[in-house]
């Protein structure tokens, strides 16, 4: 692996590299997925260096690359680290602060801060998947995968050929993958000489995971600061259970004789992120109190370890905690919360009258993924929609900002940027909903453009000043569009009851919603009211389907990606029961039946559809198989309507191949240009 040293000077290598596309006016898929996307990995702990990496993307090629780099607080220089063509990833800091260890295809490496020969760790057995160094530097923690169960060649041994899999019980699949007898476990080792040796499973013969799957990673346990404990998340439920269960909890373990404790077994819904503050003495994490709904508000609860009694930080708060991190004195709390469709940073901290929380910054922008803190600043990323992530520093006591990271600066330096506006718009039930509205460049209000009504997936995620490399607001108003994209029913931000108003209603209120923004902003002079349109993905598309068939002509135009058509044969496919149990009220044959099934399924209105409609969906999705898309997609060809079938065999839920990602965006705007 080779590497070399070159200091940035504000970005101006990164700059060099746009210096080709430097004559773009606008946002296109190709420059779209040009642009560098830049991640921090970790902070020192003297708070001294930040290791963080730019992922990029060859659409020739097909393929990704991420390269690490060190940035110096004090000298305000970056360095870049790595070269090789393989990507690295999930870098940490070893606790001497001397040299920076990351993975590269799951096996483990080292390199000096200051650059030079990369030296690989050796450890026996399978590849690593996340670590975690213990603080005095003698230990490592690290997951991987192991066979816990038994498949088809271990039962048949003599059918070498046969292509089969024997399923006794749920979930045999989840997001985009199939089971197949692995689970990630927790490990831990001795560390140093270049080597992990006494290696101890610590969940030997366990049928669960840790991190929690699809979506965890090391945040899903953490060193004690004695070096000798961790604390660990896994949802000890299998088969049936597992799929209906939201039950996670933190195991705290000594690596010494693997003694196991549940600290959180009184809870019956999500426990998450566990930390421990610097002196070990307590423990925070997030969670959430309600089995089964998988987007109840997360609270930051604290326990103090010896009396083993836990309290709720901010019990009156309503919004999410999203992360956190501890002060060096374990006094404060830096946290992310999302206030009205952003993301802000705020300091909890401990006084008289117990646990407070002052917000640091303000804004129209997302403050995400904290990286850690450095005398009076903060860093964490930052983004909006008119630009993809960087990192930054914020002072903590007045929230100034500082930009880190230059990577795409050059890019946007040369591009013209939309307007972003919010409304309040007055819903049909008398409530007031912010609407963010996306104008195109040079936009003149005194001509008339197309609108496209912007339809959020989750169902319970906020349309907040994020910047996606797919569903891009940007690119959508360079392309000459107005984009309405309002924070309806069930988005978080809003409070605990906005949010929860979706679930049970999944047609009601929140369709209602769409439909009083769509029809406040067609009154608007500048929008074109025969040419506007619906798009969306996931509970997005769920939304297109249903507007398709209660819109009575306000649309000309909509596209579906993984949207759920039919709720009925959707709950017989999804995976993770949980959350069709807790949003659609339980299954369809529950007596009484949920009204989901009979009020708010899509495939019961399709006699009303009689608009264009574009259905994208991929056939690993899971979550919503594709089956629905190709429902959806039959019974407008029926019906004789103007419909296109954008179909992916190797994409699941997103779409996350390059040469996938610029035909999708091609496609997506061919078929607006052609029936908008």
């Amino acid at each position: 692996m080779k590497t070399f040293k070159t200091i940035l000077f504000s970005g101006s290598l990164l700059m060099l590299y746009f210096t080709t596309i430097s004559a773009q006016e606008v946002m296109t898929p190709e420059l779209l997925w040009s642009l560098g996307r830049t991640n921090a990995d970790d902070m020192s702990s003297d708070g001294k260096f930040i290791v963080f990496g730019v992922s990029r993307y060859s659409v020739e090629e097909n393929s990704g690359n991420r390269d690490l780099y060190l940035y110096d607080i004090e000298n305000k220089t970056t360095t870049q680290l790595t070269t090789d063509p393989k990507s690295e990833y999930h870098a940490r800091f070893t606790p001497d602060n001397e040299r920076i260890a990351f993975l590269q295809g799951g096996s483990l490496y080292e390199v000096p801060l200051s650059g030079g020969n990369v030296k690989k760790i050796n450890v026996q057995g399978g590849a690593i998947s996340t670590f975690e160094f213990s603080p005095d530097g003698t230990k490592i923690a690290f997951t991987r995968d192991v066979k816990v169960g038994k498949d088809k060649s271990d039962l048949y041994p003599e059918l070498p050929q046969s292509n089969a899999m024997i399923i006794d019980d749920l979930m045999y699949r989840h997001w985009d993958h199939w089971e197949d007898g692995m689970r990630s476990h927790l490990f831990s080792g001795n560390y140093g000489s270049g080597q992990i040796s006494s290696v101890k499973d610590l969940m030997n013969g366990e049928d669960f995971d840790c991190p929690l799957q699809p979506f965890g990673g090391s945040e899903d346990y953490a060193w004690h600061p004695n070096g000798n404990q961790i604390v660990y998340v896994a949802k000890k439920y299998t088969g049936t259970k597992a799929a209906e269960s939201t039950n996670s909890d933190l195991f705290l373990v000594d690596i010494s004789n693997l003694n196991t404790r549940n600290l959180t077994e009184s809870n019956k819904g999500y426990d998450r992120n566990p930390a421990f503050s610097p002196d070990g003495k307590r423990i925070a994490w997030l969670s959430m109190a309600t089995p089964g709904y998988e987007a109840d508000v997360n609270r930051l609860k604290i326990m103090a370890l010896e009396e083993g009694k836990s309290q709720v930080v901010l019990p009156d708060f309503e919004e999410t905690i999203e992360a956190f991190i501890w002060n060096a004195d374990g006094k404060k709390i830096y946290a992310e919360i999302g206030q009205k469709a952003t993301y802000q940073l705020f300091e909890i901290s401990e006084g008289g009258k117990g646990w407070q929380a002052k917000k640091i910054t303000k804004g129209e922008h997302n403050i995400y993924h904290i990286i850690g803190l450095s005398g009076k600043l903060v860093y964490a990323h930052k983004m909006d929609m008119n630009h993809a992530s960087e990192i930054y520093s914020f002072n903590i006591k007045n929230g100034a900002e500082t930009q880190i990271t230059h990577t795409n600066d050059s890019a946007y330096n040369n591009l013209k940027k939309s307007k972003v506006e919010k409304r309040w718009i007055d819903t049909q039930d008398g409530n007031k909903m912010l609407t963010w509205i996306i104008y195109p460049p040079d936009f003149d209000p005194n001509k008339k453009y197309p609108a496209l009504l912007y339809c959020q997936g989750g169902p319970q995620s906020a349309v907040s000043q994020f910047y996606s490399f797919r569903w891009n607001f940007q690119i959508m108003a360079a392309q000459g569009y107005v984009v309405i994209a309002p924070n309806r029913r069930g988005l978080p931000t809003f409070g605990e009851k906005w949010n929860r108003d979706i679930s049970g209603d999944w047609g009601g209120k929140a369709i209602a919603d769409y439909m009083s923004a769509a029809r406040y902003m067609a009154e608007e002079p500048y929008i074109d009211r025969n040419r506007i349109g619906a798009i969306g993905a996931s509970y997005g598309g769920y939304s297109v389907y249903m507007l398709a068939g209660v819109h009575n002509g306000l649309f000309k135009t909509f596209i579906s990606h993984c949207g759920v058509f039919n709720l009925e044969s959707w709950y017989g496919t999804t995976e993770e029961l949980f959350f069709a149990n807790f949003d659609l009220e339980g299954p369809y044959w529950k007596i009484p039946q949920p009204i989901s099934y009979s009020q708010f399924s899509p495939h019961k209105f399709v006699k009303y559809w009689n608009t264009p409609i574009m259905v994208i969906h991929g056939q690993l999705d899971y979550r919503v198989p594709v089956e629905q898309g190709m429902q959806a997609f039959q019974v407008a060809k029926i019906k004789g309507l103007n419909s296109r079938f954008l179909y992916f065999p190797d994409e699941g839920h997103w779409v996350l191949k390059p040469q996938n990602g610029i035909l999708w965006q091609k496609e997506f705007f061919k078929w607006l240009r052609e029936t908008l």
